[in-house]
């Protein structure tokens, strides 16, 4: 299994700016606010060439009224279950609260090793305070500063150690698994999917439009079937920013649509197709992303033979020019066609992988560009002699022919349409370019 590690603590000890420090990037949102990373967040370090999964999660308060507190106490207790190794995090400028004490007290019943580390130690006069940590009674004690960085080397060398060679390869083949992004925008169910699909609550999700700040990892394996979802906050409208939180989201969500291979976009069957619908799609689109759409809320509409075939052809009229894309009918609430979802995206997933031999291509298409020829420009016949797939991300083809700069977008369409209907890019972005030969 591939080693995960948990960063667990009271509210606004660092954890995130720790997690952030771990993996060099703005993952998880920090902000001043007690208590703004509400979930558990995953992301993958690497240290003295061992790599491992790291988790975040929410604030810990104990006893508390609070309806995200008591969620994110399920988050912690989930984390410890998911880790191999536990960083306790506290916070020297504070000393020891009762807070930390019951965290404590839930960590030392746990059998996982236990790292306590003491942040914000970051001069000599709170070295000296930071010794009343030693009370709590772990073993592994260390302090460092997450904003400067001093210390985390002695924290990652012991986290190493624990390792094996075997949980680090599982770690990084583990990275290399497909990965979905469920995107979309606010309430339309994408977290009620994310949960419906794993079967346990791993989001917070209420009737708060977004209530999902952040991008959630979640590994899957069921069905014998292998991937990652990611679960972002609802893309919103831009006028509603006032929270910069939420701008952050917004990002954050294009960023989970970059580390996808494939976005599942989640669209109301009721609301139908909305501008800012179009514009994520056209976005995933442009970044060369599969696509699956997910008509969420089936069950609410008043159906008759031919809804969903007129409702699927009004959604491409609307989608063109880039409307080849598979579209599945569900229900996240009564978990009808969730799977389905997943079948196809895993399909568009490897349709996008697909790599097609240049001689079957080559038959293929210039049978194609014999049955239509392109257009004579300025006296000139174009001809196109050779195809060629490109090593890229996205399915691209070079088409060598003599006058490159005279071929005009209904041709290239054409083109387009006969790679699809040749060899099912159904889903998948498809990129045309014309070289000289």
């Amino acid at each position: 299994m591939s080693f995960t590690v948990a960063i667990v603590g009271r509210p606004n000890v660092g954890k995130s700016t720790l997690f952030n420090r771990l993996l060099e990037q703005r993952k998880a949102i920090v902000d001043d606010v007690s208590g703004v990373t509400r979930d558990r967040q995953y992301g993958v370090t690497d240290w003295n060439g061992k790599t491992f999964n790291v988790i975040d999660t929410g604030g810990f308060v104990a006893g508390s009224d609070d309806v995200f507190e008591t969620e994110i106490r399920k988050q912690v207790v989930i984390a410890i279950d998911e880790a191999d190794a536990i960083l306790f995090m506290t916070d020297a400028a504070t000393g020891i609260t009762d807070l930390d004490e019951s965290v404590g007290h839930l960590l030392r019943k746990s059998k996982k090793p236990v790292l306590l580390t003491v942040n914000k130690v970051d001069n000599s006069s709170r070295q000296l305070e930071a010794t009343e940590f030693y009370s709590l009674g772990f073993e592994h004690t260390f302090f460092l500063s997450s904003m400067t960085g001093s210390g985390t080397g002695e924290v990652l060398d012991a986290l190493t150690a624990l390792m094996s060679e075997e949980d680090s390869d599982d770690t990084l083949r583990e990275d290399a698994l497909p990965k979905f992004a469920i995107i979309g925008q606010p309430n339309v169910g994408k977290s009620s999917l994310l949960n419906a699909l794993i079967g346990q609550e791993r989001t917070i999700v209420s009737d708060i439009a977004g209530t999902t700040r952040d991008t959630i990892h979640t590994h899957y394996n069921l069905f014998q079937k292998e991937f990652v979802l990611i679960d972002t906050a609802g893309i919103r409208k831009k006028n509603k920013e006032k929270d910069d939180l939420e701008f952050y989201s917004v990002i954050r969500a294009i960023k989970a649509m970059d580390e996808a291979d494939v976005c599942l976009m989640v669209v109301d069957a009721e609301k139908g197709l909305t501008a800012q619908d179009i514009n994520i799609y056209s976005l995933a689109a442009r970044k060369g992303k599969g696509i699956v759409l997910l008509v969420n809320k089936w069950d609410l509409v008043e159906k008759e033979t031919n809804t969903a075939r007129d409702y699927e052809k009004d959604l491409k009229k609307r989608l063109a020019p880039f409307n080849d894309v598979p579209v599945v009918f569900i229900s996240a609430k009564e978990k009808t066609r969730i799977f389905k979802g997943i079948e196809v995206a895993l399909q568009v997933y490897d349709s996008k992988h697909k790599k097609i031999p240049t001689s079957q291509l080559n038959d293929v298409m210039l049978k194609a560009v014999e049955a239509y020829h392109a257009p004579v420009v300025r006296g000139h016949s174009i001809k196109i002699k050779y195809v060629t797939q490109l090593p890229t991300q996205t399915p691209s083809f070079a088409f060598f022919c003599n006058y490159p700069d005279d071929i005009k977008q209904p041709y290239k369409n054409y083109l387009e349409n006969q790679l699809r209907t040749n060899f099912d890019f159904s889903g998948v972005p498809v990129r045309i370019f014309f070289r000289k030969k």
